[in-house]
C-alpha cells in the first residue's frame, strides 16, 4: 500500500506550498493529461492518465511510495475522494482542495450559488439531471461527454432556459457563453464544461437563505392543501383525501418526471412539484391549462402544461417515472402502460370500472392494488355532514422499477 497519498485540487491557479511539496516527494502520480503536464510533477515519478478512478486506485494502492492524485476543483465535491476513500482500496488520504468548478462557474456569471441546485450529467443520469433542470429555477450541471450542453438543451425541449457554459475552466481556453436552451445543440461544446441553467425568477431575499438548494420551508405546510388553497371548484377527482392518497402512492421526488393527465386545476401537479419533481401537466381544456399555469406560478413553481387529447398527445412527451390518469379511462391507462413508468395512479367511480383498469395494468405486468376511499366532510360547528365523496383509488407498480 502506497506509505501516503494526497489528492490535489487543480483550479488553474498556482499550486499552494503544500500541493508543491506534495508533488516533489511523489513516486507515483495520476492525473488527467494537463496534470501530468504541469512542471510541478517530478520526472522520475511513475505517471497513471486518470480515466477509470477505481483503476487507478488499485494501482496506488499496490504501489509502494508516496502517491499524489490530481483532480480539477475540489476533489471532495463529486470527485475522486469518495472512490479513493472507498473501503475495498483502503486508503486513507490527505486533500489539498481548490476552488471548485461549480463555484468557479457561479463566479464566471456574477451570480450567488447557495440557492442552486448541483447535479451530475452523465449518460446513465441525464434524464434525471433534465428533469431536475425542469423543476428549478437555477441548477448547475457537471457534464460529462454525451452528456453536455447539447443533449441538456435537446432533452428540454419545450422547456425555455438560459444556459451559462463555462468551459475549461482555469485553462488558457477557458471560455463563458449564454445561450438560449434550444440553441444548445447549435454548438460543439469543448469538455470540461459546467453548465449553469437558468429558468424564472431566481432572486433570492435580501437576508438570503439558510439551507443550501431550494427552500424546504417554502410555501404552506401540507402534503395535500385543502380546495380553497386552489380557489375552490375542484373536479371529482381531486378532492384534497384522494389526492393525498394518490401523492402517497406515486412518491414523487426530486429527479423525477410526474405526468398528470387531466389536470383539472392544477391541484395534483402543483404538489408534484412541490415535492421537487419535474411535472408535465395535460388537458384537453384550455380553461384548465391556464388555470394550471396560475395556480403554478401564485406558488412559484417550474413545470410544463401540454394541451390536447390523451393518448394521442402524450406520444411525443419523454419518458415518466410517476404517473397520475386524473381523466380519460381505460384507453389512456393502457397507453400510460405501454410507456413503462415505474408507477401509476388512478381512480374510478364504480366497481367495475375499477376492475376494468386494474385487469388492464396487470396485464401490462404491473402488480395492482385497489381501495374505497370514503370520505364525510363535517361541520364541526353543529358536527353536520356538508360532504361525501367515494372513490375507487387503483395503482400500479413495476416489481423491477418499484423501489
Amino acid at each position: 500500500m502506497a506509505d501516503r497519498v494526497t489528492v490535489i485540487g487543480w483550479d488553474g491557479s498556482p499550486l499552494t506550498a503544500a500541493a508543491r511539496a506534495a508533488l516533489g516527494a511523489a513516486t507515483l502520480v495520476a492525473g488527467a493529461a494537463h496534470h501530468l503536464a504541469l512542471p510541478e510533477v517530478p520526472h522520475t515519478a511513475e505517471r497513471i492518465r486518470l480515466g477509470s478512478v477505481a483503476l487507478a486506485a488499485r494501482r496506488i494502492a499496490a504501489h509502494r511510495g508516496t502517491a499524489v492524485v490530481l483532480a480539477d476543483g475540489d476533489p471532495g465535491f463529486f470527485g475522486v475522494v469518495r472512490t479513493l476513500r472507498a473501503p475495498e482500496f483502503g486508503l486513507e488520504v490527505e486533500v489539498v482542495p481548490a476552488v471548485s468548478s461549480v463555484a468557479a462557474a457561479f463566479a464566471r456569471a456574477g451570480m450567488p450559488w447557495d440557492d442552486a441546485h448541483v447535479v451530475v450529467a452523465h449518460r446513465r443520469t441525464l434524464r434525471r439531471a433534465v428533469n431536475v433542470c425542469r423543476a428549478h429555477t437555477k441548477v448547475a450541471v457537471l457534464t460529462s461527454p454525451g452528456a453536455g450542453p447539447a443533449e441538456l438543451g435537446l432533452l428540454l425541449d419545450g422547456v425555455h432556459r438560459t444556459f451559462v457554459i463555462c468551459e475549461e475552466l482555469g485553462t488558457a481556453r477557458e471560455q463563458v457563453s449564454v445561450v438560449t436552451s434550444d440553441k444548445a445543440a447549435d454548438h460543439t461544446w469543448r469538455d470540461p464544461n459546467v453548465v449553469i441553467v437558468i429558468g424564472g425568477p431566481v432572486g433570492a431575499g435580501e437576508s438570503g437563505g439558510w439551507i443550501a438548494g431550494r427552500d424546504p420551508s417554502a410555501g404552506p405546510r401540507g402534503w395535500s392543501l385543502p380546495a380553497a388553497a386552489y380557489g375552490g371548484g375542484l373536479g371529482e377527482g381531486e378532492a384534497d383525501l384522494l389526492r393525498a392518497a394518490q401523492l402517497a402512492r406515486l412518491g414523487p421526488r426530486l429527479g423525477d418526471l410526474v405526468w398528470d393527465i387531466g389536470c383539472g386545476s392544477g391541484a395534483f401537479a402543483t404538489e408534484a412539484a412541490r415535492a421537487g419533481a419535474a411535472v408535465i401537466a395535460v388537458d384537453r381544456d384550455p380553461a384548465a391549462c391556464a388555470r394550471t399555469e396560475s395556480t403554478a406560478r401564485r406558488f412559484g413553481l417550474q413545470l410544463q402544461v401540454v394541451a390536447g387529447t390523451a393518448p394521442h398527445v402524450l406520444e411525443n412527451l419523454p419518458e415518466p417515472d410517476v404517473v397520475r390518469v386524473g381523466g380519460g379511462g381505460p384507453g389512456v391507462v393502457s397507453a400510460v402502460a405501454d410507456r413503462r413508468p415505474q408507477r401509476i395512479v388512478t381512480h374510478a367511480a364504480t366497481r367495475d370500472a375499477a376492475e376494468l383498469i386494474g385487469r388492464n395494468l396487470t396485464e401490462h405486468g404491473y402488480d395492482v392494488e385497489c381501495a374505497l376511499l370514503q370520505s364525510v366532510g363535517l361541520d364541526t360547528r353543529a358536527w353536520t355532514e356538508t360532504a361525501r365523496s367515494v372513490a375507487f383509488l387503483l395503482s400500479g407498480v413495476l416489481p423491477e422499477r418499484g423501489a
